[in-house]
C-alpha cells in the first residue's frame, strides 16, 4: 500500500517518536492494521462500483502495486486476490477478476488455468491452448512481467490451484483412457527415435493430450522456469548466459499423433528409413515447436538455414520442371548473321 499517502491524527502516540517506538509500539501496530483494513475496503468498494470505468482507471495506475503485494505481503493475500484483474481466452478485450473466472468454471473443473506470455496475441495463439478451447475451458492470460511471479505466490484462490498450461503433466481428464494408452504404445518407439535424433535438446518426447491442430509443442518441466520466465531472466541478466544454465527447465517435446506430419514421421520410422531429409524434418519440427511455445532459439541463423533449405527443396520440385518445360516451348529466336563469300587471293 505504499502508493497511498495520508496523515493520521492520534492522541495516543507519545510525543517522543523514535525508530524504536515505530517498530515496537503496540499502538502503531494497531494503527497499521486498521489503516490497511480501511484502505482495502476503500479499494474493494471502487471495484464493486456500478461504474466500471472508476476501477479501470484505478487499476491502470495502481494495479502493479497490488500485484507486488502478492509477492511481498503474504498476510494480505486473501484481501489482494479479489482485486486482481487479467485478460483471458474468453475475455481478450476486457479484464476479469478471479471471482468472475471461478463463477465461469465448469462443474468438473478443479483448477484455474493460466498461460504467461508477452502479449494477448501471443497467448491466444499458443499451441497449449488448443485442447482447452475445444473443451470450452477458460485460461487466464498473464501478459505483464510481474504477473507470473504474483500468481505463483498466491498458489490458489478459493481452494482452486493455479496451473500453468505450458508445463508438463497437464491433466485435462482423458475422455478415453484405454485409447490414449494404445496410442502411447503405438508411438512409443517413434518418440524414442525422435529423442535419439534431438539428443540433449529435450529431456523426453511424449504423446500429447493437449494438442489438436499443431503437430507438436515444447512443454517446460513441472518445477522449472516457463518459457516466459526464461525470457525475462535472460533480459535481466547482464553477466552472460552461463549463470542461467542451471535455472533452465527440462524441456519435453509433445507430439500430436493425429497430425499428418507426425503420422508421416511415424511411417518413416516403421519403414526403417534413415533418409537425411526425414532427419532434417525432425530438426525443423523441434525448431518450430521451440518458437511457437515461446522459447528463443540459441542460434536463429541455423533455424533460418534449415527453413531456407526446406523452402528451396519444396519450390524446386514444383517449379524447376515447369521452367524447363517453358524454355522448350518458347525457344529463344537468334537472328543469323549474313557473311559475304570471299575467294582466295582477295578475288571475287
Amino acid at each position: 500500500m505504499s502508493f497511498i499517502k495520508g496523515v493520521v491524527d492520534s492522541s495516543d502516540l507519545p510525543l517522543n517518536v523514535s525508530r524504536e517506538i515505530l517498530q515496537e509500539s503496540r499502538i502503531v501496530r494497531i494503527m497499521r492494521k486498521r489503516l490497511l483494513k480501511k484502505a482495502f475496503d476503500m479499494i474493494l468498494g471502487i471495484s464493486m462500483s456500478e461504474n466500471k470505468d472508476d476501477y479501470e482507471k484505478f487499476w491502470e495506475n495502481f494495479g502493479k502495486h497490488l500485484k507486488l503485494g502478492c509477492i511481498e505481503d503474504r498476510d494480505n493475500h486473501k484481501r489482494i486476490a479479489p482485486l486482481l484483474r487479467f485478460f483471458s481466452s474468453q475475455s481478450e478485450q476486457e479484464m476479469i477478476s478471479l471471482d468472475e473466472y471461478v463463477e465461469n468454471m465448469k462443474p468438473d473443473q478443479k483448477d484455474i488455468y493460466y498461460i504467461a506470455s508477452d502479449s494477448v496475441t501471443s497467448a491466444k495463439d499458443t499451441p497449449f491452448l488448443e485442447k482447452l478451447l475445444e473443451k470450452d475451458l477458460e485460461v487466464l492470460f498473464l501478459v505483464e512481467p510481474i504477473d507470473e511471479v504474483a500468481i505463483q505466490n498466491l498458489k490458489a484462490y478459493k481452494e482452486k490451484n493455479f496451473v500453468d498450461i505450458s508445463k508438463e503433466g497437464l491433466d485435462l481428464g482423458g475422455e478415453n483412457a484405454e485409447k490414449e494408452t494404445e496410442v502411447k504404445q503405438e508411438f512409443g518407439k517413434t518418440c524414442d527415435w525422435i529423442k535419439k535424433r534431438l539428443g540433449d535438446k529435450v529431456a523426453s518426447v511424449q504423446v500429447s493430450n493437449r494438442l489438436s491442430s499443431s503437430p507438436c509443442a515444447l512443454a517446460s518441466g513441472k518445477f522449472g522456469f516457463s518459457a516466459n520466465m526464461e525470457r525475462l531472466m535472460k533480459a535481466q541478466n547482464s553477466s552472460g548466459s552461463s549463470p542461467l544454465e542451471f535455472m533452465k527447465s527440462r524441456r519435453v517435446l509433445e507430439i500430436n499423433p493425429d497430425h499428418l506430419i507426425i503420422k508421416t514421421l511415424h511411417s518413416a520410422y516403421k519403414s526403417g528409413s534413415e533418409d537425411e531429409e526425414v532427419l532434417r524434418a525432425v530438426d525443423l519440427l523441434y525448431d518450430s515447436a521451440l518458437i511457437s511455445s515461446g522459447f528463443t532459439p540459441e542460434n536463429p541463423a541455423e533455424v533460418s538455414g534449415r527453413l531456407y533449405d526446406l523452402l528451396g527443396a519444396s519450390l524446386s520440385e514444383k517449379w524447376v520442371h515447369h521452367l524447363m518445360l517453358s524454355s522448350h516451348k518458347n525457344p529463344e529466336i537468334v537472328e543469323a548473321e549474313v557473311v559475304e563469300p570471299v575467294e582466295a587471293g582477295n578475288q571475287k
